[in-house]
């Protein structure tokens, strides 16, 4: 006669079951965060070359792109590096430098952008009034202050690219606690400042 499963032994299965999952859950974020920092470090030793240089260093043999700027809120002890255009795989590993948008300290505006749940995290933390130094790849250095944020759909940035000031926008999802992603974007804006590094 076939065993009957008693109720001891089904919760214990489903708290295994759970558990697992959970495990997996939580293996799968610390991956992200885990592989996110990581780049930064092989990112940071690039970028490092390359001021050093003069020439763009990719930060691993394979990857399609290279670091162009560091960009940093020292207030919150926040520092990214920034890549060249925003593929996927560059996003992967670091903010983008969106293309067809000028370089920091240029006239017009440059972005940037990251996902909100790794190198852009910082975001959330920045406020009206707060400095951002960006250190481009050339060793030149341009401080921003931030002046707006706002929030808009992807496809409506209201970013003026014939503005005749040096803007920054750094750009990331939005809202800052989503799971999934949404069509909202969040654009924190700022101007070359007179204090210039």
């Amino acid at each position: 006669m076939p065993r009957l499963i008693s109720p001891l032994d089904l919760a214990l299965v489903l708290a295994l079951a759970l558990a697992l999952a959970g495990s997996i859950l939580f293996g799968d974020g610390a991956y992200i965060h885990a592989k996110a920092w990581l780049a930064q470090v092989l990112l940071e030793h690039a970028f490092e070359r390359s001021i050093a240089t003069g020439q763009p260093v990719k930060p691993w043999s394979w990857a399609d792109t290279w670091p162009v700027a560091r960009i940093e809120v020292k207030r919150i002890g926040a520092s990214a590096i920034a890549l060249e255009g925003t593929s996927g795989q560059a996003l992967a590993f670091g903010p983008g430098h969106v293309h067809r948008t000028v370089e920091a300290g240029e006239r017009g505006v440059a972005v940037y952008a990251a996902h909100r749940d790794t190198h852009f995290r910082f975001l959330r933390n920045v406020v009206i009034g707060d400095v951002i130094d960006v250190t481009r790849s050339d060793g030149n250095r341009f401080r921003y202050r931030v002046d707006s944020s706002t929030i808009v759909y992807f496809d409506a940035s209201d970013i003026d690219p014939e503005t005749q000031g040096s803007e920054l926008v750094l750009a990331t999802c939005w809202p800052f606690d989503a799971l999934t992603s949404g069509p909202e974007r969040y654009l924190l804006h700022a101007t070359l400042a007179d204090d210039r590094e």
